[in-house]
């Protein structure tokens, strides 16, 4: 009986994955992490519509309430703030134009390097496990890597729960190797800090590094370099002490091979296979405008489209 709950839970959490409703019951959560207040919210998000106009340092794809509030969200609804992530954003997609050319429902190289936990912790939102050490690099490319990460991104920030809970990272760093460390070059070291929160918008409460060794000095300062001091300041070192890990996140969010009580940890490669079979049209759409070459024969109808756009 309780496999056959858990299994009704993971089944209804990825159906969630593709919602764009704006649940009333996160509304708290969206004062309380987002500073977001639904009397203001619509002045806030035409602020934010003017400085995009007048500025012109920047020409997304769209203006429309929904796509604005997520770099309000990560902002703390301030408009200028957004205005700049937003900036930093589409100079990303511009620059790294060729990390979109693929399909993302079939990367299926990096295997377990990534993983999320269900469900989301109020305080943390969703926790990220990030474990380059398992990377294996004859399998798959840097670029492979940087990929996966991308398309988790993208298709976080759709989801408004997400917006506004957002993640809490957690680097895993065992088995770490010299292979492994010489693929990084300046430019990759960038567009992992830009997809870990300083280019995108999605939140970020605190990055975790856990057992290292001495590579981790010889590769730190490129990654240091791309990093905003409010960045570094949110990042935390653990060593192997996994007691100094909990005292930031409460083990029933984390999985048992960080000494969690978590069951549901789900790899990249499984998430990505049930956004496959539960894609609308919308995230159809929206993949193929940012640049993604999805391929796909069916998609379930937009349920939620019409409690898209922000009232």
């Amino acid at each position: 009986m309780r496999d056959t709950c858990d299994m009704s839970f993971i089944e209804i959490a990825f159906q969630a994955e593709i919602s764009r409703y704006e649940d009333t019951e996160f509304e708290e959560y969206a004062k309380r992490h987002c500073n977001e207040d639904p009397d203001t919210r619509g002045k806030v998000i035409e602020e934010l519509r003017r400085l995009i106009r007048e500025r012109g340092e920047c020409n997304p794809r769209r203006i429309d309430d929904a796509y604005l509030l997520r770099f309000l969200r990560c902002r703390r609804s301030i408009p200028a703030l957004a205005h700049k992530l937003m900036v930093r954003y589409e100079q990303f997609r511009r620059e790294n134009a060729y990390l979109y050319d693929c399909d993302p429902f079939n990367l299926v190289l990096v295997k377990d390097v990534y993983a999320g936990v269900l469900p989301e912790s109020p305080d943390h939102g969703r926790i990220i496990l990030m474990r380059f050490g398992r990377w294996d690099v004859d399998a798959a490319a840097i670029e492979e890597v940087v990929r996966y990460a991308l398309v988790m991104d993208e298709i976080a920030i759709m989801q408004p729960k997400l917006q506004i809970l957002g993640v809490t990272i957690v680097v895993d760093l065992d088995g770490l190797n010299l292979r492994q460390v010489s693929q990084l070059t300046p430019t990759v070291a960038g567009q992992i800090v830009s997809l870990m929160g300083v280019s995108f918008p999605l939140p970020n409460h605190n990055l975790h590094i856990i057992r290292y060794n001495w590579i981790l000095h010889s590769i730190f300062y490129l990654f240091k370099q791309f990093m905003p001091r409010a960045v570094w300041n949110r990042i935390h070192f653990h060593g192997n002490d996994l007691n100094s890990l909990h005292k930031h996140i409460d083990p029933m969010y984390l999985p048992p091979e960080l000494g969690g009580r978590c069951r549901h940890v789900i790899s990249t490669e499984k998430w990505l296979s049930k956004i496959n079979e539960y894609k609308d049209d919308f995230l159809v759409q929206e993949l193929k405008e940012l640049g993604f070459n999805v391929k796909c024969k069916e998609t379930k109808k937009s349920q939620h489209l019409n409690k898209y756009i922000i009232s």
